[in-house]
């Protein structure tokens, strides 16, 4: 059947695609001038003053006057800004806050203003379309799409609109996918998760639906569901669905649980979208990693991850990166963010042009001996270990086991399974080993005799769900760490008796 929506976003994908090629094939020429704008656009305010703008005209004299900041080191210039003073950060006031739920800080607010506000819905469009400029495919913008996001009821300070990423961009869906777009308002509008997962399925199950979009561990709450109300795998009950987009987390770890739901293998775009700005998303299907956005209003830094605690590491931009290396991201924004520590780490698969994995978070790690251990390493170790198995994990969480009682310390491995091992001790110990080859002081600390092979502890169906809903974080854009180099979450699966 033929439609004119589908029809013409071919030749827009075509467009779109001969844009984003411009910049990612002239990246350090594009990065620079992106730094000599925010630098002239943010001279007159109170940070450029502060930190004399005006006579910056190179990164040196940008690492010089400008140190790296996380959110507690920003937050007196932010109080400012959520107080209602302007051209603090940037240029007048922002248009939003995003507000997220920091570990540390409590709340953060992030400031989103007019000028950044285009990059982050261009960039998820423009993923979009370069998957159509690839595939040819376009069948799929006559269905019915879902993001499984936030509400989108955003609160007003100062004249200032706040709410989560997911709930502003809401707003901002264009007119030609309004028809398409589902949940309802009102539906997205539920804060309780569980309820409103059960009224996105009731909503979903007579429709035809063919992109499914959110993150991989609240998406697999919405497929169990439909399973469990129709019987069926989500791809008889969809026959059209056949992209899903998603971000937030690894996938991998999810994949074979998701293809199992859903019944087939569907295609799928990475996204790297935060408060602070859209970083990357993936722009090929048959390569790793995801195109790095240097023509959106950020300028990057980066920090080597083994170098970041030390006392004035290095800062390198785009030209001084290397593949296969661990980088701290640190970002400057037309959000009037300043060489801010956005506590992800990334690392590069390709220079040509500038593509990046998330490999774990700054602060998600486990170095209890000195092993430090990061997401990246945990990730690909267990998806080594149940490659080509019928195991299926639906979530997990590592964390040190200092004191046990008795024998050496060891990392103990907290996982749910959907499918679990026949053989646990030859499962943990394929973990252990592919997570010895990837880490050279781990592997030392295991034949020194300081640690012994890991553990593996098992969590009660749903007890991950459990747990996220105790510390009131079920749903939404939350997601469980990875790493912890404490037991916080540990003592939690105990207290609440969520161990198998």
């Amino acid at each position: 059947m033929f439609s004119i929506k589908s029809a013409l976003a071919k030749p827009f994908a075509k467009r779109i695609y001969k844009n984003v090629q411009k910049w990612a094939n002239n990246p350090i020429e594009t990065q620079e001038n992106v730094f000599q704008e925010l630098i002239s656009s943010a001279v007159a305010t109170q940070f450029g003053k502060d930190h004399d703008f005006i006579s910056i005209n190179s990164h040196a004299d940008f690492v010089k006057r400008i140190p790296i900041r996380d959110y507690e080191d920003l937050k007196p210039y932010v109080e400012r800004v959520v107080a209602g003073e302007k051209d603090v950060l940037w240029k007048g006031k922002p248009i939003y806050f995003a507000k997220t739920s920091g570990t540390t800080s409590g709340a953060k607010y992030i400031p989103i203003t007019k000028e950044s506000m285009p990059t982050h819905i261009e960039a998820a469009r423009n993923a979009i379309l370069m998957y159509i400029a690839e595939t040819g495919n376009s069948k799929f913008v006559d269905g019915k799409m879902i993001f499984l996001q936030g509400s989108p009821i955003l609160e007003k300070n100062n004249g200032i609109k706040l709410g989560r990423l997911s709930g502003i961009v809401a707003h901002y869906v264009p007119k030609y996918l309004q028809k398409n777009r589902m949940p309802s308002w009102e539906t997205n509008c539920i804060e309780d998760w569980e309820t409103k997962v059960s009224a996105i399925v009731k909503e979903t199950l007579p429709e035809n639906m063919t992109v499914i979009s959110g993150i991989p561990s609240w998406v697999q709450m919405y497929f169990e569901k439909i399973q469990e109300v129709s019987g069926k795998k989500v791809g008889d009950v969809f026959k059209n669905f056949n992209l899903f987009i998603f971000g937030g987390v690894n996938y991998e770890p999810y994949r074979s649980k998701f293809e199992n739901l859903i019944g087939r293998k569907v295609d799928s775009i990475e996204l790297f979208p935060a408060s602070e700005g859209f970083f990357a998303f993936q722009d090929k299907q048959n390569e790793r990693g995801m195109l790095l956005q240097l023509k959106s209003g950020i300028f990057y830094e980066f920090i080597k991850a083994d170098e970041f605690f030390n006392e004035n590491p290095k800062r390198l931009t785009i030209k001084d990166v290397q593949l296969g290396v661990n980088y701290v991201l640190i970002v400057s924004t037309n959000a009037g963010l300043w060489a801010y520590n956005v506590g992800d780490t990334v690392e590069f698969t390709s220079l040509k042009p500038y593509r990046v994995i998330v490999s774990g978070r700054i602060k998600h790690f486990i170095s209890a001996f000195g092993e430090h251990v990061i997401g990246k390493e945990v990730e690909q170790a267990l998806q080594e270990a149940i490659k080509g198995s019928q195991i299926q994990v639906t979530e997990f969480t590592v964390a040190p086991q200092i004191n046990p009682e008795d024998g050496l310390p060891y990392h103990e491995w907290f996982i749910e399974f959907d499918n679990e091992p026949l053989n646990f001790e030859e499962f943990s110990n394929k973990i252990d080993s592919s997570l010895q080859n990837q880490n050279s002081y781990y592997f030392d600390l295991i034949n020194g005799k300081v640690l012994q092979p890991l553990k593996i502890t098992q969590i009660k169906k749903n007890g991950f769900q459990e747990y996220m809903k105790s510390i009131g974080k079920l749903g939404g854009q939350n997601k469980i760490a990875r790493l912890s180099n404490d037991r916080n979450i540990a003592n939690v699966f105990e207290v609440q008796n969520l161990i198998k």
